[in-house]
């Protein structure tokens, strides 16, 4: 009896073995070899979850926050360059890729303390933060509640909950997944199928690259944390609009010249002047909408020229 029990107990201990190298081999290949040495993948605990991210460089500290449906890997390609000049630290937010998923605490004003936690544990200082689409929501409300601890914001193909344009963004062909998000629906249409829903948004994307972020969503929790950060809208919508005072935070916003936000992006720039906005500049760049990953050198420059800290210095 003891032999067998030994036995089984050495299989089991096997399989659980196995398993585990392969869960590592599959987390090492998510990891891009062409970020190079010194980059390496974290985790923190803050604002009662665990965030993921990749850190690498020196200098001044930059923080990278990805976009639907992506995670921080959609910053691969241009983080190697700023490590250059940067403290780089590219964040998966709550709930998407290797950040532990959460019940709640996906409005955007949560996520900024998410943040805001995660570089003082880090124990970063007077960051640039960079968001881009879902991120970009979110580095507006890091300026909001924490001008303090930064240098300067940037964001890229997003608008801001609650101020103008948002109703006829929302009421605009190219925004339709916002609305479908909302509802309940998502989770029991695009469960299984991460991979081909991404792909519609994603149409110009390598498999691979695909295949990635359906991983970042991979089960239902994880899908769960993106819609949640849509649904979180209305309480975003209410946030924002009640931010009124001035703030002469450095703030860039822009958008790919080919994106659907650079339509709107003037009148973008004019409700966030009108909102308190003192220090905003706007800028345009080359490619579409997932700009980090179309036109990386473009988006490079961009960070370059603003996020040094002689150049991100009220004016």
């Amino acid at each position: 009896m003891k032999l067998i029990t030994v036995l089984r107990l050495t299989a089991i201990l096997g399989l659980a073995s196995l398993a585990y190298a392969q869960s590592m081999q599959s987390s090492e290949s998510r990891f891009p070899v062409e970020l190079g040495r010194g980059f390496e993948s974290k985790f923190a605990q803050v604002n009662g979850t665990q965030l993921h991210y990749v850190r690498g460089g020196s200098g001044p500290a930059l923080i990278l926050l990805h976009g639907f449906p992506e995670d921080w890997y959609e910053f691969r390609l241009v983080m190697p360059r700023l490590a250059n000049r940067f403290t780089v630290v590219a964040v998966d937010l709550r709930g998407v890729g290797d950040s532990a998923p959460a019940e709640s605490g996906y409005d955007a004003a949560n996520l900024a303390k998410d943040i805001y936690q995660l570089i003082r544990a880090l124990g970063l200082e007077h960051v640039y933060v960079f968001g881009h689409d879902i991120g970009g929501i979110v580095a507006y409300a890091f300026a909001r509640r924490y001008p303090q601890s930064a240098r300067g914001v940037m964001i890229l193909d997003s608008a801001v909950p609650g101020l103008d344009p948002w109703r006829d963004i929302l009421g605009h062909p190219a925004f339709w997944h916002v609305r479908f998000h909302q509802t309940n629906l998502p989770e029991k249409l695009v469960s299984g199928r991460q991979a081909e829903y991404f792909r519609y948004f994603l149409s110009q994307f390598s498999d691979v690259d695909v295949d990635h972020y359906a991983h970042a969503y991979r089960d239902p929790d994880h899908l769960r944390a993106a819609f949640e950060t849509y649904r979180a809208f209305p309480a975003d919508e209410k946030f924002f609009a009640a931010q009124r005072r001035r703030l002469d935070l450095p703030i860039v916003v822009g958008s790919g010249e080919h994106d659907a936000f650079a339509e709107f992006l003037p009148r973008i720039a004019a409700a966030m002047r009108a909102y308190g906005c003192a220090n905003l500049k706007v800028e345009t760049v080359q490619g579409a909408h997932y700009v980090a990953e179309e036109k990386p050198e473009a988006v490079e420059e961009l960070i370059e020229r603003y996020a040094g800290t002689d150049a991100a210095q009220p004016q």
